[in-house]
């Protein structure tokens, strides 16, 4: 198979300062997706943003503090994300393929999703959309599901690449500048702040866990603007701006 991009796209790029989806840029990630495409990789979309979506219609003002209310925002969210991705591709002659799946699929059921995502992207013309299971599984909505969820399928799927899409431009250093390449993870731990957005339970803590798992799976992980998703096929060819953490010898 052609080599493999795990694109994970957190809940703040796909939404606004509200929680409603933010159609502008869905339109500008769909587009960098479909170019990536074009360009001969495989691609793999792993989506937040499904409970951010739905606490619109919940007429909250935050993320929801208890399980049902975040599984029901959930369940409402996600109908409304794949109808966007959907309708967006389709403009790129691009079908959509969604997995709901939690860690314990990729233990348990690893030979049934290995079997069914490899179908998907032999196909050609079909992005995978993969997000938790929100709705139903209660033990795995917690702090980081889709920046862990997306490095455990690029290990499983052994990825060439795994970019984490987020509000900022990369990992930033005590003077806010861009720190672009990191060799050494623990040398960059004490910069981290834990906080997160209204409307999603990530933050950058959560997406270094991700790095950690990823790099040292032997896989390149990038951490960059989601906002700015139009150098895509840079970033994945070795330019752009982000932070780019160096894959560990495996």
């Amino acid at each position: 198979m052609k080599e493999i991009i795990v694109v994970k796209i957190g809940t703040g790029v796909l939404t606004r300062g509200n929680g409603t989806l933010d159609g502008a840029s869905l339109v500008r990630l769909v587009t960098a997706v479909a170019e990536l495409k074009a360009a001969g990789f495989l691609c793999v979309v792993v989506s937040s943003g499904a409970v951010g979506a739905g606490v619109s219609a919940l007429e909250l003002d935050a993320y929801p503090d208890d399980v049902e209310t975040r599984q029901a925002a959930a369940a409402i969210g996600q109908a409304r994300l794949m109808q966007r991705y959907q309708t967006l591709f389709e403009q790129f002659d691009l079908d959509v393929a969604q997995l709901l799946i939690t860690g314990s699929d990729l233990q348990e059921n690893r030979e049934r999703v290995s079997a069914t995502m490899r179908r998907l992207l032999q196909e050609g013309d079909i992005i995978p959309i993969v997000n938790e299971n929100d709705s139903v599984a209660i033990e795995e909505l917690r702090v980081g599901d889709n920046d862990l969820l997306s490095a455990r399928l690029a290990e499983f799927l052994g990825a060439r690449q795994l970019i984490l899409f987020t509000t900022v431009d990369g990992l930033l250093d005590q003077g806010d500048q861009l720190i672009e390449s990191v060799d050494d993870l623990e040398q960059v731990l004490g910069l981290v702040r834990a906080e997160s957005g209204k409307f999603s339970i990530g933050g950058m803590a959560s997406k270094l866990k991700a790095v950690k798992y990823a790099t040292d799976a032997g896989i390149e992980v990038l951490v960059a603007n989601g906002r700015k998703p139009e150098q895509l096929c840079e970033l994945v060819r070795g330019q752009g701006r982000g932070t780019r953490f160096a894959a560990r010898p495996v």
